[in-house]
């Protein structure tokens, strides 16, 4: 299978109109139909059902579909990576949630760059499920992550610290002079629905809360007193002053690590990796 064949059908199977791909790759329809008919045969499999109104996935096109994403993303993070290896100055990329750890950002950074031999790390803050997809595409080195919100799977990592969970809450509010909570007060607070967070696939769960991106926008809608929300205790560090937090005792702790893919072979990357896990 070539390169240009998978990128094709993949461009198909996303757009599900030969049309709007062909635009999309900047080629005119019939090579990239023939070029998809071509890949039917050449695996034995029909990929595409066609009829005059709409182009179906197969079965096969499903899995392939999800095979070639990742394929195609691990081309272009390697052809990325060749190219930083061969810079003359080596720079690091670390993703993190816009917002999110900030204290303990802050000390890897400044612990690193004291290290002979560090290197530039340029930043990349994103919002909620975009770590992953960044370090798989390889537009990131290594990444910040939460467990157990985000996923680890197919990640190397490493943990950097544990800690409890708080309820945030409009400042003033009645259970802001409580000692602690618990989840069950907090997801029945009356006019304070707990905020949605997009899943992997980008779509909201079910709920009477207002769906969210990024800690600003939801910090902002807490503030309103449209939402509430329970959060790694860390984020009182600097923390909005119409804003409370209420520790919630019988909430997971969350688990912070850094992670990336199992097959960087940078020396730098072993290296921050070193000094965020105090090695």
């Amino acid at each position: 299978m070539e390169t240009r064949e998978l990128r094709y059908f993949v461009a198909v199977a996303e757009e599900l109109h030969f049309g709007r791909a062909a635009e999309r790759l900047g080629i005119a329809q019939p090579p990239l139909s023939r070029t998809v008919m071509r890949l039917e045969r050449r695996l034995g499999v029909k990929l595409l059902e066609r009829s005059s109104r709409r182009v179906t996935l197969t079965p096969a096109g499903s899995v392939l579909l999800a095979e070639g994403r990742t394929i195609l993303a691990a081309l272009s993070a390697a052809v990325r990576r060749a190219r930083e290896a061969a810079a003359d100055e080596p720079r690091l990329i670390l993703a993190t949630k816009a917002g999110a750890s900030g204290e303990l950002l802050a000390k890897l950074l400044d612990a690193y760059a004291a290290e002979p031999g560090a290197v530039t790390v340029d930043l990349l803050l994103c919002e909620s499920q975009q770590q992953q997809r960044l370090l798989r595409d390889g537009e990131a080195d290594a990444a910040l992550l939460h467990l157990p919100f985000d996923s680890v799977a197919g990640f190397d990592t490493e943990t950097l610290c544990t800690e409890g969970q708080v309820a945030v809450l409009p400042a003033g509010h009645p259970l802001t002079v409580r000692p602690r909570l618990m989840t069950a007060e907090v997801a029945a607070l009356p006019g304070l629905p707990q905020a949605r967070w997009p899943g992997p696939d980008g779509s909201y769960p079910e709920g009477p809360g207002p769906e969210v991106r990024s800690l600003t926008q939801l910090l902002q809608m807490v503030a309103l007193g449209r939402a509430s929300v329970i959060l790694p205790e860390s984020v009182r560090a600097n923390l909005r002053p119409d804003l409370a937090t209420v520790p919630v005792v019988d909430a997971p702790p969350v688990t912070t690590v850094i992670a990336w893919p199992p097959h960087s072979r940078s020396r730098a990357l072993a290296h921050l990796v070193r000094v965020a896990t105090g090695r």
